[in-house]
């Protein structure tokens, strides 16, 4: 059963929550795309911005160094929180999507050559479909897909076969899907590519929101994770890499920050983290996800994940009984992700439907074509995405307001 007193307890950190939408109160099922910010990170922002604003690293003065303190405080609670040995492995970024075309720009330009394979999976995410895609056109090298059972599980023998077959350089998995909600066997994928030869990437953009991470115990090689989906705010995410790849590889932008000395006989680069780091970051940013870390640790990652996991047996029960409504995704271990189809509707005019009644929900391919062009699904699907926050009357709420969007379709 879903911890009805967490939502009860937290709801009152999250202001929009209170706010109606079209007359209605907001039922906000939209959380895999981005979740809502608690007030506390909200002022956090707030507070850098209004009273210790600077740009960091370089400042002698107090602002600058109270500004570095914060910002830098976060690289450093990035790697307590996913297990990191040191800080200098914590690579800002401006999110998922931007961290892995660092990967592939720098280490993928380095390493990979004419007939090299990446192997990924059907479930990726565009972007850590994409960015390899661009790097092996270049190269002369080949993306190849890991297929996805029925269920909306990894095919384990496909894995096996492919990663034997095409011997790859690098073997790239996300950790939950957006889509399906699964949550891959991260650990056992890293081993097996490991013994294989490969170095590995694992995509955690839906797990650092719902999941305790643990590099060390998962046994990749980078993982990337993005902070707007995780209680923080847009344009802020990282990459954590093993040291010695990080040293090896080659900057990919150029600026401010990431050189050590300039001059036109010649540059060198930074240290680590710094060298990946060119120009002025999203300090405010930074700062902010450093917040929503700890306000989620608060919380209780445990806490979560069994509320959002009761949340989404809930919903599977209750959708269940809709006649002509089909799940994608049934797999048993999953993150807080519900993905359906309803026969003869499109999903979104059902979506459009719910918004009117205060519900908002994603319709479409959720940014993995590839996924729903395996399931055959040429118009994507209406997802229902938890947090924390939501609550098994929210759920009920949407199922109503979604038996009443397929009475008014049909």
């Amino acid at each position: 059963m879903a911890n009805s007193t967490l939502p009860e307890r937290i709801r009152r950190d999250f202001p929009i929550l209170d706010r109606s939408v079209h007359g209605k109160p907001l039922v906000y099922l939209d959380n895999a795309a981005s979740a809502q910010k608690p007030l506390a990170v909200i002022e956090g922002q707030r507070e850098y911005l209004a009273n210790y604003h600077a740009n960091i690293h370089r400042g002698a003065h107090h602002l600058a160094q109270l500004a570095t303190e914060a910002y830098e405080g976060t690289r450093r609670k990035i790697a307590d929180h996913i297990g990191a040995e040191s800080t200098e492995e914590i690579i800002f970024t401006a999110g998922s999507t931007d961290a892995v075309n660092l990967v592939a720009q720098s280490w993928g330009r380095a390493n990979l050559n004419a007939g090299d394979t990446v192997l990924v999976t059907r479930m990726e995410h565009h972007a850590n479909i994409v960015p390899w895609q661009m790097v092996c056109e270049e190269k002369d090298a080949d993306v190849v897909p890991v297929d996805v059972r029925e269920d909306g599980t990894l095919d384990l023998e496909d894995f096996a076969r492919k990663l034997e077959r095409h011997q790859p350089k690098l073997v790239g998995v996300v950790h939950a899907s957006n889509t399906l909600g699964t949550i891959n066997p991260v650990a056992e994928l890293c081993a097996a590519a490991r013994a294989a030869g490969a170095v590995t990437l694992v995509d955690g953009s839906q797990a650092l929101p719902h999941l305790a991470i643990d590099v060390a115990a998962i046994g990749c090689d980078f993982y990337v994770a993005t902070g707007h989906k995780a209680y923080g705010p847009t344009g802020i995410g990282f990459l954590w890499g093993h040291r010695n790849l990080l040293d090896a590889m080659p900057p990919w932008r150029g600026g401010g920050e990431m050189i050590r000395s300039v001059s036109f006989d010649g540059t060198t680069y930074n240290d680590l983290p710094h060298k990946f780091e060119a120009g002025t970051p999203h300090i405010s940013g930074g700062i902010a996800l450093g917040i929503a870390l700890d306000w989620m640790n608060g919380v209780g990652l445990d806490t979560i994940h069994a509320h959002e996991r009761a949340l989404v047996q809930h919903a599977h029960q209750a959708l269940q009984t809709l006649p002509g409504l089909r799940i994608i995704g049934t797999a048993p271990d999953k993150v807080g992700v519900v993905s359906l189809v309803v026969d003869g509707l499109h999903p979104y005019d059902l979506g459009t439907l719910l918004d009117g009644q205060g519900i908002a929900v994603r319709t479409g391919h959720h940014c993995t074509e590839p996924l729903m062009a395996h399931f055959g699904l040429e118009s994507g699907t209406l997802r229902m995405s938890f947090a924390a926050y939501t609550t098994r009357e929210e759920i009920d709420r949407a199922v109503i307001a979604l038996e009443r969007a397929m009475r008014m379709l049909s």
